[in-house]
């Protein structure tokens, strides 16, 4: 039986190949849409499941609460805090461990030398990763001496020969043994840059400053991880451990703050937190793509389900003689949902074409590594369900539809479809197009927020700045010899030291004090430290005051920015007025138009920017205008060779980085680009098939028309005016839905855009044209066919 009904199925769609091609082309593009968002889904909501105690492992946050009762949550703590978590909460925690951050370091061996992430960690932490290790011992970072490396690090430096027990350099100031070779973390979890881990003991030996840390409960500078033990609660735990840090600390001067475990299982999709709370992030992405993904395939059912019912009278006779001669209506019913399979089946094979012709280019949009898992009984499991659920959906409604036509008036000529016959046609055609505009509409509003934070005026100058850090101690204290040999080069302008970038504001700090303050009040200031050339080389905007100098004596000089200067409000001005910070009077020498440091999409924080020329560890380079950028490259590493001869010249662009700041966005708006172009696409599809069959059904009609004096025009307006309404009308529902959930979207920037009346109407017109060329081809076809042979039709 069912072998018949493919064959039947089969033969059916040869003889209306048109029809067919057109069915299986956008059943095909849907699906291919449905598959790309369901691995990059996949991808999204496995991140960090490659550590096998993922459940069991977090990070603790440190939520600040500042003078007007808003918190802000971060990943830094105080080192003293593993030692109280395991002391006084040790039955909660399985393992805790404190790391530095991930920063960058040269790993040398003999004369080759590479650049790698790495972070210093106390023991537990790779076996809490649950590294898996290729060679060595996973818990070597007991021994001070000793390292891990992953496979890529360990290739790089000594190809095929064995790394363990071979010597690094790094940063040119510390040897160590390699102990442990690990596989490289996959590109879906959050620590993938780290190539290197380096032990904490041996950390705590590099500087004093960290020796003095260890007891400093208002030093944020760390990250702490826990693993919890087997029995252990996440939510309870966090109750437990939340007031750990209040207990060293005098609310009254050193602010509050509460502590909160952030589970791995959250740390990509629930990376964003309010009042303390994780609130999102990523997984609102996840449920747009997911229903976005679910509407372009209903628009490539919808396309069936109108060609075929549009096609009902056609198939009416058909249905007449199947009942006359006995057959019943289940057994039309699976004639009618075998033919919607089979289309689905052959659309398949084609949406695996077409997965594999974009998955390139849509790895590279969304920035992964995904392919399709041909190996996995799991994915043609869900493929081959994927495939008949789709097939059924898109027949269900021509099946049950066609099926009920009455033999008797079919066969005897008095059936017809009624005038309302197409109006659930029409209904499906606005609901396609009411979601594609929507989409055109979102896409619009996505790019326009980008370009509207990208056009923020940021306060310096980011052309031909480049940063340098310094992460081997060969390029302290060499200040004025190495930006008098960039000066000599004749391709840099200046040269500068501090201790953030200029994309960046890496310190905050508290305690300030002034006349007027309220006491009760404890403002958190952005600080960096910055040496006297820091604003000529940036091009920073100076309001009021004076820039750094060698003509002064600035080691008690501060420059604080806009926002700085109306936190601090003193009477008469805060210019030359002094800002105390413990047993240091300040003098404020000069203030600088705010500078977009850190997030576009938020206020600019105030920032004091001190003189030093210690506590540095980034150098900013300007680059001559018009000076040829590979000589420039190539003379400024020249120079750095020069002081920095056992580490790679790297170096990043200023702009570049600031670009950075944007790359979500940017992402999600390229996604969101090429998902309406599909939506589009398949809508148009359809719009194509029905125009040919309304052309098709009123032929005689367009030959006694034509014959009657009807120009091209007449007749192709005729035609077309029908969906053109349809378009209005998506139009109408359209635009009140998009303006509701993209004014909600656009709430969580406080520096965000307006939503423009012109990006209604674009979208709409967009979508309009789109309508009138899809429909004109088919009917102006038939306006110009030859009214002669139209009228010898049936």
């Amino acid at each position: 039986m069912i072998k018949n009904y493919f064959i039947i199925a089969w033969r059916n769609l040869v003889k209306n190949k048109v029809y067919s091609f057109i069915n299986i082309l956008g059943l095909a593009a849907g699906m291919a849409v449905v598959i790309l968002i369901g691995l990059w889904i996949w991808d999204e909501i496995t991140f960090d499941k490659y550590h096998a105690s993922h459940d069991r492992v977090a990070q603790v946050m440190t939520t600040y609460t500042d003078d007007h009762g808003k918190k802000s949550t971060g990943e830094a703590t105080a080192m003293p805090l593993a030692p109280e978590l395991r002391s006084k909460f040790g039955g909660d925690f399985k393992n805790v461990s404190m790391t530095s951050w991930n920063f960058g370091h040269i790993i040398a061996v003999g004369e080759k030398k590479i650049s790698a992430n790495g972070m210093w960690a106390e023991q537990p932490f790779p076996s809490m990763l649950s590294l898996k290790m290729e060679k060595g011992n996973i818990n070597a970072l007991d021994d001070p001496s000793s390292i891990l490396i992953n496979a890529s690090t360990a290739v790089a430096l000594f190809g095929n020969t064995d790394a363990i027990g071979k010597t690094v350099k790094i940063d040119n100031k510390l040897d160590f043994k390699v102990a442990g070779v690990f596989e490289d973390l996959p590109r879906n979890t959050t620590l993938r840059e780290a190539k290197l881990f380096i032990p904490w003991k041996k950390y705590l030996e590099t500087e004093e400053w960290l020796k003095n840390a260890q007891t400093q409960w208002n030093n944020h500078s760390f990250q702490t991880f826990v693993e919890l033990a087997p029995n252990a609660d996440v939510e309870k735990v966090t109750a437990k451990i939340k007031d750990a840090s209040m207990k060293h600390k005098n609310a009254a001067t050193e602010g509050v703050e509460e502590l909160v475990l952030q589970p791995m299982n959250n740390w990509h999709l629930y990376s964003e937190f309010k009042d303390g709370v994780a609130a999102g992030g990523r997984i609102q992405f996840v449920w747009l793509f997911a229903i976005i993904g679910i509407f372009v395939l209903l628009l490539a059912c919808i396309n069936f389900m109108n060609l075929s019912t549009a096609r009902s009278e056609k198939r009416a006779k058909e249905v007449g003689i199947r009942k006359a001669v006995g057959s019943l209506r289940q057994q039309l019913v699976g004639q009618f949902l075998s033919e919607s399979i089979l289309v689905a089946l052959c659309a398949f094979v084609l949406s695996i074409i077409l997965v594999l012709l974009m998955m390139p280019l849509f790895n590279r949009m969304a920035d992964k590594e995904m392919s399709l898992p041909w190996s996995t009984g799991v994915f043609w499991f869900i493929a081959i369900a994927f495939t008949v659920i789709t097939g059924l959906i898109a027949g269900s409604y021509p099946a049950f539809f066609l099926s009920r036509f009455e033999p008797i008036k079919v066969l005897k000529g008095t059936f017809r479809v009624g005038r309302f016959a197409s109006l659930p046609r029409k209904v499906l055609v606005v609901i396609q197009f009411t979601f594609s505009i929507a989409l055109i509409i979102g896409t619009i509003i996505v790019f326009k927020q980008i370009e509207f934070a990208r056009n923020r005026p940021v306060g310096y100058n980011r052309e031909g700045l480049l940063t340098i850090s310094m992460t081997t101690p060969d390029l302290y204290g060499h200040y004025d010899a190495i930006r008098q040999d960039l000066l000599g080069t004749g391709v840099v302008t200046n040269m500068a030291e501090s201790s953030s970038p200029t994309t960046g504001v890496w310190a905050n700090q508290i305690g300030f004090n002034w006349q007027g303050k309220d006491p009760a009040t404890l403002p958190s200031f952005g600080t960096i430290a910055v040496t006297e050339d820091f604003g000529k080389t940036i091009g920073w905007k100076l309001k009021e005051g004076r820039d750094f100098s060698r003509d002064f004596s600035d080691s008690l000089s501060i420059i604080i920015n806009e926002s700085a200067a109306k936190l601090i409000n003193m009477k008469g001005g805060v210019l030359n007025k002094i800002v105390q910070q413990d047993d240091a009077n300040y003098t404020v020498v000069g203030i600088i138009q705010d500078m977009v440091m850190e997030s576009p999409y938020t206020p600019i924080k105030p920032t004091i920017f001190f003189y030093s020329r210690n506590w540095v560890n980034v150098i900013t380079v300007k680059i001559k205008p018009g000076a040829p950028l590979q000589t420039a490259l190539g003379k400024i590493e020249t120079v750095f060779k020069k002081y920095n001869p056992g580490a790679p010249f790297d170096f990043k662009f200023t702009d570049q980085e600031y670009a950075e700041k944007f790359s979500d966005e940017q992402r999600i708006g390229n996604l969101a680009t090429f998902f309406t172009v599909l939506a589009i696409f398949i809508s148009c599809l359809g719009l194509f098939g029905l125009a040919a069959f309304v052309a098709e059904q009123r032929t005689k009609e367009i030959g006694v028309r034509k014959v009657l004096g009807a120009s091209v025009f007449n007749l192709w307006q005729m035609l077309s005016k029908d969906f053109a309404w349809l378009v209005v009308i998506s139009c109408f529902i359209a635009v009140p839905l998009a303006w509701y959930y993209l004014s909600g979207w656009l709430e969580q920037y406080e520096y965000k855009t307006d939503i423009s009346w012109w990006v209604f109407v674009l979208a709409c017109a967009g979508a309009m044209l789109v309508t009138i060329i899809t429909v004109s081809f088919q009917s102006i076809r038939a306006a110009l066919s030859n009214p002669v042979k139209s009228l010898r039709t049936e």
